[in-house]
């Protein structure tokens, strides 16, 4: 009865999570399908600046990830002001992120032939890879501002925003890339800016609803430009640095992995951006209840109910191969098709659905290494845990990459099963620690 009553409330907290992720994944997709009826170059462009976005803008979601672990400690111990200091430093922590990226990117996009890319999909990616940098900046500092909401079982309202900036993200790539309204045709760096001014809008809705909402002004900072507390700041990197190298220890072998896609040539390039896009959007369903698992933790250990930590842990290892197992079915059934709705290329559709077999294949050990992985945040452990990804995904994942794509018949599939290996470890070595330290015994002692 236990375990029904934590996976009722977990779910009820998680549904608008996952959905609120898939909405934003829907971002990529829906670019990734309108930029493949441009061609193959510019999928592969799109490919190769996203691969370049994504390890950045994945250390920034990690680093935020503090603003959900001390948010719920403070909500769960019903300390006010201490969640009013995470949601403020929080959000000067995105804020200085955003900008030291964006400016890092714009002397990267001076030099992207460095990457050993196709010279014609460099050609392609400079301008939209700074655009889309740009987006960083209020993409990050609202991602905070909903850590915040969700924390504080505030969910609903931060998901409709997102999902209103999604559906203006799609009409503007519609407009944008191929000239509509008398809008000119931008092509792909028209995703960019659809992109650009989609982020934008959420963040500014999501702080006029953070102060207009009732019931919350007690809980969000009276003074926004208030001079940050040092304090303050260094518990929340002592937490989110570890978390967002753990992540980034994850999306940067995927992102190194799309950089030895290119050694195979557009085709593969192409095909793996489809397989990554289908993968991660599958990856939004444990994601969002990953970030549920993290409050309810965090709730749960701020508020002193020790006992219980074990009945939430077991029921969201359940709910995450349920739900893995689910998605494991539809990408080994239907590969094909759904390679065939982003682009009309044979070869890549042919590729794309071998890839998708082994997205089918590590979708239970995915989704619980990140479950256990955040509720270990929930604990506040950390540092450990980021250690082990580094392990699983570089010391493992990438070298058996290049051993499989490099040395043996499988070629650019050999990738993927490469990253499929590292997942396995994670899942192995994650799992046990927080077994152990979600122990009433250890914990009260």
């Amino acid at each position: 009865m236990s375990l029904l009553l934590e996976s009722r409330s977990t779910l009820k907290l998680a549904l608008p999570l996952m959905i609120g992720q898939l909405s934003q994944m829907l971002l990529g997709v829906a670019d990734t399908i309108m930029v493949g009826r441009l061609g193959v170059t510019e999928m592969a462009a799109l490919t190769f600046a996203n691969t370049l976005f994504h390890i950045p803008f994945v250390f920034g979601i990690g680093l935020l990830t503090s603003v959900s672990v001390f948010t719920s400690n403070a909500s769960g111990a019903g300390d006010a002001p201490g969640a009013r200091g995470s949601c403020r430093h929080g959000l000067y922590l995105s804020l200085t992120l955003g900008l030291l990226m964006f400016a890092l990117a714009w002397w990267i996009s001076e030099n992207l032939g460095i990457f050993g890319q196709p010279p014609e999909v460099v050609a392609r990616s400079q301008t939209f890879f700074r655009i889309l940098m740009a987006s960083c900046i209020p993409a990050l500092a609202s991602i905070a501002l909903k850590n915040h909401a969700d924390a504080l079982n505030r969910p609903w309202p931060p998901f409709w925003i997102f999902l209103g900036g999604v559906a203006l993200n799609i009409l503007l790539n519609w407009i944008m890339i191929f000239g509509k309204f008398g809008c000119p045709a931008l092509g792909l760096e028209g995703a960019a800016w659809a992109t650009l001014i989609s982020r934008t809008a959420i963040l500014i809705a999501i702080f006029i609803w953070l102060h207009l909402a009732p019931g919350l002004r007690d809980w969000i900072p009276h003074r926004w430009l208030r001079k940050p507390d040092p304090t303050d700041l260094k518990r929340l990197l002592h937490i989110g640095l570890p978390a967002s190298l753990q992540m980034l220890c994850e999306v940067a072998a995927f992102s190194s992995a799309g950089l030895l896609m290119g050694h195979f040539g557009p085709t593969a390039l192409a095909a793996h951006q489809i397989a990554i896009t289908c993968a991660a959007t599958s990856f939004m369903i444990p994601l969002g209840l990953s970030m549920a698992l993290t409050v309810r933790i965090g709730e749960a250990h701020g508020a002193g109910e020790i006992h219980r930590l074990r009945p939430i842990l077991i029921s969201g290892w359940i709910l995450s191969a349920g739900f893995a197992i689910t998605a494991a079915s539809f990408f080994l059934l239907l590969g094909k098709p759904l390679a065939a709705l982003f682009i009309d290329a044979p070869h890549v559709i042919t590729l794309t659905a071998t890839l998708l077999v082994i997205v089918g294949i590590f979708q239970i050990f995915d989704s619980i290494q990140i479950a256990s992985a955040s509720m270990l945040r929930g604990l506040h452990d950390a540092r450990i845990p980021a250690l082990m990804g580094f392990v699983a995904y570089w010391l493992v994942g990438l070298p058996v990459a290049y051993l499989l794509a490099f040395h043996t018949p499988l070629a650019a599939a050999g990738v993927w099963w490469g990253l499929a290996a590292g997942l396995t470890v994670a899942c192995i070595t994650l799992g046990p620690r927080l077994w152990n330290h979600s122990n009433p015994a250890k914990l009260l002692q």
